[in-house]
C-alpha cells in the first residue's frame, strides 16, 4: 500500500473518530439533568420538553434587545446550546412585544403560554422562574429599611411589603417583602438589585420551586413508592391496618 494510500485512510478514521467524539459529547451535554440553577427565556416549555424541542438556533439570542440570553456553552450548567440568562447579572427586561418568542421554529417558546384572554402575548404572564426570599440575610428581617426589590419588581402585586413590628425595638416597623408566587414572572429584576452581597432574594427555576424532591416517595402514589426503591432508596411503608385496630380495641388508650 502507498503512502498517500495510507494517508487518505488514516485521514478518514480521524474524521470519524472526531465525529462520533462530537456526537458522544453532545448527546451527554443535551442530556444534561436539570439539577441546577439557570432560567430559559419567556413560554418556555417545562425543562425537559424544552429541552427536546429546542434545536439550539440561537434566533431567540439574537432577537433579544438587551443581548441578556445566552447559548449554553461548555462552561455553563445548562445543556449545551439552549438559551438561558443570569438573574443577578442580566435578568429578562420584560419586552411588552416579547421578540424572543415568535421567533422559535419549533414553539420550544410557545406563545400560547404568555397569551391573555384577548388572545395576544403578555410578557406578565410568563413564568421564567420563581422569587424566594432569604429570610437569613435579607436585611428587612433585621428592621433595616430596604424596598429595592418592591420598587423593582414589574409586576403590580408580585412583591408586597408586609408591614410588621420590631420585636427587638417594639418601637419601629419592619417592612418585609413577600413574593406572591401566582404573579411573579421570574425576570429576575429583584435579584439583579438586591443590595446584599449574595442576592437575598434570587429567582429559581419554576420545577425546582416547591416541587418534591427525586428521593422523596408520595406514600399515597404506589408508582413513586416503587420508582423511589428501583433507585435503591427506602419507601414509606405502609400502617398495618389491621395491628392499629387491635391496639385500639385492647383498651391500651
Amino acid at each position: 500500500m502507498d503512502k498517500a494510500r495510507r494517508r487518505a485512510i488514516a485521514g478518514a478514521f480521524k474524521i470519524v473518530g472526531a465525529a462520533a467524539l462530537g456526537s458522544m459529547v453532545w448527546s451527554a451535554a443535551a442530556k444534561a439533568k436539570p439539577n441546577a440553577i439557570w432560567l430559559r427565556p419567556p413560554a418556555a416549555l417545562p425543562e425537559k420538553e424544552f429541552v427536546a424541542a429546542c434545536i439550539r438556533c440561537g434566533l431567540c439570542v439574537e432577537a433579544c434587545p438587551p443581548k441578556i440570553l445566552k447559548l449554553a456553552d461548555f462552561g455553563d450548567k445548562a445543556p449545551l446550546g439552549t438559551p438561558f440568562f443570569t438573574a443577578r447579572s442580566n435578568p429578562c427586561i420584560m419586552c411588552p412585544d416579547v421578540p424572543c418568542v415568535p421567533i422559535c421554529p419549533t414553539n420550544a417558546l410557545n406563545e400560547d403560554l404568555i397569551k391573555g384572554d384577548d388572545g395576544k402575548m403578555n410578557i406578565d404572564n410568563s413564568k421564567m422562574g420563581i422569587a424566594i426570599i432569604d429570610s437569613e440575610h435579607c436585611i428587612a428581617f433585621e428592621g433595616l429599611r430596604c424596598e429595592v426589590c418592591y420598587r423593582e419588581c414589574p409586576v403590580q402585586g408580585a412583591i408586597t411589603l408586609d408591614f410588621r413590628q420590631n420585636e427587638r425595638t417594639m418601637r419601629h416597623a419592619m417592612f418585609i417583602p413577600v413574593v406572591d408566587h401566582k404573579l411573579c414572572t421570574g425576570c429576575g429584576k429583584c435579584e439583579k438589585r438586591c443590595v446584599t452581597a449574595k442576592a437575598a432574594i434570587f429567582v429559581v427555576p419554576t420545577e425546582l420551586a416547591g416541587s418534591f424532591g427525586a428521593h422523596y416517595a408520595r406514600g399515597w402514589d404506589e408508582k413513586d413508592q416503587e420508582r423511589v426503591e428501583g433507585q435503591g432508596g427506602e419507601a414509606h411503608k405502609k400502617p398495618n391496618s389491621k395491628k392499629t385496630l387491635d391496639r385500639l380495641n385492647s383498651g391500651e388508650f
